[in-house]
């Protein structure tokens, strides 16, 4: 038995011993290498979009000819000829929304846009 209890303790630092010589672990990568680079905000990958004034961010692509769904923000102000009655900017489960009020004599238009495209008009 006293064979066996100085053997033990033998056993167990050498193993410790063993752990030791091991390599060391490399740190690892960093995020910017893992990563790709992000763009500089959500609504700089949108192209132009209005701000919280109602003016645009940038040129307006021009390439809409009629309000309909799918057009951009800047679009819609541009084929309006004048800057809106109120904007209202946001996030939500789909990304950046606007809601953009325009009041026309006798009437109210309002534009629903999702991520820089028009989603819908309630009149």
């Amino acid at each position: 038995m006293r064979i066996l209890l100085g053997v033990l303790p033998a056993v167990f630092l050498a193993g410790c011993n063993t752990a030791e010589r091991r390599e060391p672990i490399p740190p690892p990568p960093s995020p910017s290498a893992v990563l790709p680079a992000l763009p500089a905000s959500p609504a700089a990958a949108l192209g132009p979009v209005l701000d919280g004034n109602g003016a645009c961010t940038g040129p307006a692509p021009g390439t809409a000819a009629a309000i309909e769904t799918g057009i951009g923000e800047c679009d819609l102000v541009r084929l309006k000829g004048r800057p809106p009655t109120d904007v209202l900017v946001g996030e939500g489960r789909s990304g950046r929304e606007v809601q953009v009020l325009y009041t026309e004599p006798g009437a109210k238009e309002l534009y629903f846009f999702v991520n820089n495209r028009l989603d819908r008009i309630v009149r």
